[in-house]
């Protein structure tokens, strides 16, 4: 039998889990989707966002931020009425306007991806921590990547949302060191 973090209990989160949660991600558009997600998250269990994921892709032009920063008043009071994603109009909004902050830091560092993983020195940071219990809400790397971000004008990217977007999209390994992917290279 397969050892998985405990965590990935459903279909959805055990494929969520053997094939992104931890993986390096080096792509615009998918830290884009991800830092939306998380946000969406807040509050509520990761599972839900999984199941809405699909509409989430459909709702926000398959994550492409600078469609995203065009959103209308409009758009965004349509997106409100759609059940297939979180009807939170401070979430829905902070993803418009995360998406232009997200294209201001395009612009001035070169990329997303660049500016991102500089918060961990451009490698993974991979932890040992032997039971769910022991993995943090938050760091000292959260909290600065956060910080940073705030400062930028993004919104729903407290520290602890900004954790569980590096455990994502991999910035760091929090794979518990009993799983099958603790030692897969990354």
């Amino acid at each position: 039998m397969v050892k998985r973090c405990a965590w990935a209990q459903t279909a959805k989160g055990v494929a969520y889990h053997d094939n992104e949660w931890g993986r390096p991600v080096h792509d615009d558009r998918t830290l884009f989707e991800f830092l939306v997600l998380e946000g969406a998250q807040a509050g509520l269990s990761w599972e839900t966002i999984l199941n809405k994921r699909e509409a989430y892709r459909k709702a926000f032009a398959e994550f492409d931020p600078a469609r995203v920063a065009r959103f209308t008043p409009a758009r965004v009071q349509r997106l409100l009425a759609d059940p297939g994603i979180v009807r939170n109009r401070l979430k829905i909004g902070s993803a418009v306007g995360n998406a232009k902050a997200f294209l201001a830091v395009q612009q001035e560092i070169g990329s997303f991806d660049q500016y991102v993983w500089r918060f961990v020195g451009g490698t993974p940071r991979i932890n040992r921590w032997r039971t769910p219990n022991e993995v943090p809400a938050h760091t000292a790397e959260s909290d600065a990547l956060s910080r940073d971000l705030q400062q930028r004008g993004f919104k729903f990217v407290g520290s602890t949302i900004c954790y569980a977007f590096m455990q994502a999209v991999g910035l760091v390994n929090d794979h518990t060191r009993d799983c099958f992917l603790y030692k897969v290279p990354r």
